[in-house]
């Protein structure tokens, strides 16, 4: 069953500068506590920079179908090493929508920081639930210690369960001339 896919126009997110990742930010959050307030979700980022075979639709389809956007497994991506040598499927951060700080403001300012600044394509709202939590450490950041947004799934035959829905976010790159 296709999972609802929601737009948010932010014509004001662009690569050519840095963008106003709080308020940004803001209107996402804002938009994820009308839809889902006081579900506990996962959320996942993605931007087309780290999928440039690929379109937006392309994606979109490929998420409803899986239930994510790891279609290929040995695709180089976000399976960042850490020192356990763990196995994670997927990052996402979990939180109850609704009752915390900000959260989108920080995947805004990360994917201009540290993405080629690239805006946010999408956004995977998923069900942690279903998803089992890793806790490990980045090789590299030992100071940071330890972290738990990597993710395995609990069911690896049926991951299309796991999309709650999909935020489609249409930037300025994402409009027409």
């Amino acid at each position: 069953m296709k999972k609802p896919v929601y737009e948010i126009h932010l014509p004001e997110y662009h690569h050519d500068s840095e963008p106003d990742h709080v308020a940004i930010g803001a209107k996402i959050d804002g938009e994820i506590k009308r839809l889902f307030m006081g579900q506990y979700l996962g959320v996942r980022c993605i931007t087309l920079a780290d999928h440039p075979d690929k379109s937006v639709d392309e994606m979109i389809d490929i998420i409803q179908s899986i239930g994510h956007d790891r279609y290929d497994p040995h695709r180089p991506g976000d399976r960042y090493e850490n020192n356990e040598g763990k196995h994670i499927d997927l990052f996402c951060f979990d939180y109850h929508v609704g009752d915390q700080i900000p959260m989108l403001e920080s995947f805004v300012w990360t994917s201009y920081r540290y993405r080629t600044c690239t805006p946010i394509d999408l956004i995977l709202l998923l069900d942690p639930t279903k998803l089992n939590q890793v806790f490990f450490t980045y090789a590299g950041r030992e100071d940071e210690g330890e972290r738990s947004d990597g993710w395995t799934f609990k069911d690896p035959a049926s991951t299309q369960d796991i999309l709650v829905a999909i935020l489609r976010i249409r930037h300025k790159e994402s409009f027409s001339p």
